[in-house]
């Protein structure tokens, strides 16, 4: 598939369709990145300010997870077709379609650094550099942390929290406003919000079939399929050279990045001193100098490669 520059459009996933956006020139030799946003239920919308690294000369690929904005909607699908093996199948299928699965990196954000790990611990052959953004390793110790995180809210808004999450009333406006408390402490700590951070968010409201069966009500409030989910078990599996982001003031906070950190092999690990869940938003040019500085740190095939730590 030769796809001329800054295109865009669908490709077939089974009898599905997967949105896609390409910056940049896909034919150029410079492998491309590849960004897959969190949710699951988000869109690429609030990582679009990812795109400008295609000014450096390296061509970005955004696309929307199976589910919601620009691909295949299907809100009446359950916990049994919401899974992670169908957002691995769908990533695949996509670097086949656009014909760079020979030769490209991948950038994960929150959800998208799991389902990144995940699918780099197979050891995909053109797979050349991955970053994990944001991510936690294992579900149930982010939400022991996220409990160590919900304590210190003042006491009112704690209450309201669980007050609501134990009545099944997550829907409710008190609630709502609780949860707003928690984000502007640890998910995006701008004011105003930023305009595609906003869209993102749009969108899970629109339609939030994907991201309340796998997540839950809430950041914080993970009831959903995910509750268990861990890729730690794959970390040693990942062979290729590895950046962690996370911010200091971050939901994921630095234990529920550290299996991360331990057990990949080739691994660095930069922390954003100002921001939360969001410093591509938060800190956008350390950000884009950070990612765009490891991208280019990583060898040409057959060179020696870079030893952790060199970084």
């Amino acid at each position: 598939m030769a796809l001329a520059p800054n295109a865009k459009g669908t490709v077939p996933f089974g009898e599905y369709r997967t949105w896609y956006r390409v910056t940049g020139d896909l034919r150029t030799g410079v492998p491309p990145l590849v960004v897959a946003h969190g949710g699951p239920g988000s869109t690429h919308d609030y990582l679009r300010n990812i795109a400008e690294l295609a000014g450096h000369g390296r061509p970005v690929v955004h696309y929307d997870q199976l589910g919601n904005g620009g691909s295949t909607r299907l809100p009446g699908r359950g916990a049994d077709f919401w899974t992670p093996q169908l957002f691995l199948d769908e990533l695949e299928n996509l670097l086949g379609a656009l014909g760079i699965a020979g030769d490209y990196t991948l950038l994960g954000h929150s959800w998208g650094g799991v389902l990144a790990a995940r699918h780099a611990a197979t050891r995909p052959s053109g797979l050349r550099g991955l970053i994990i953004a944001n991510s936690p390793a294992s579900y149930p110790l982010w939400l022991r942390e996220l409990a160590v995180l919900r304590r210190a809210l003042p006491p009112d808004v704690a209450e309201t929290l669980t007050r609501h999450e134990e009545a099944g009333t997550t829907d409710s406006a008190e609630y709502v406003r609780a949860v707003k408390v928690f984000n502007d402490r640890h998910v995006c700590r701008l004011d105003p919000l930023p305009r595609d951070f906003i869209a993102s968010l749009m969108e899970i409201h629109n339609d939030p079939a994907v991201y309340y069966t796998m997540n839950g009500p809430s950041e914080f409030h993970v009831n959903g399929t995910l509750r268990d989910y861990s890729v730690v078990d794959c970390c040693p599996d990942i062979a290729v050279p590895t950046l962690l982001i996370s911010g200091r003031h971050d939901e994921v906070t630095p234990a529920a990045v550290q299996p991360f950190a331990d057990l990949i092999p080739d691994v660095r690990w930069q922390i954003f001193e100002d921001s939360s869940h969001l410093p591509h938003l938060e800190e956008p040019e350390r950000f884009l100098r950070v990612v765009r500085e490891f991208l280019e740190s990583i060898p040409d095939r057959g060179a020696t490669p870079v030893r952790a730590g060199e970084f």
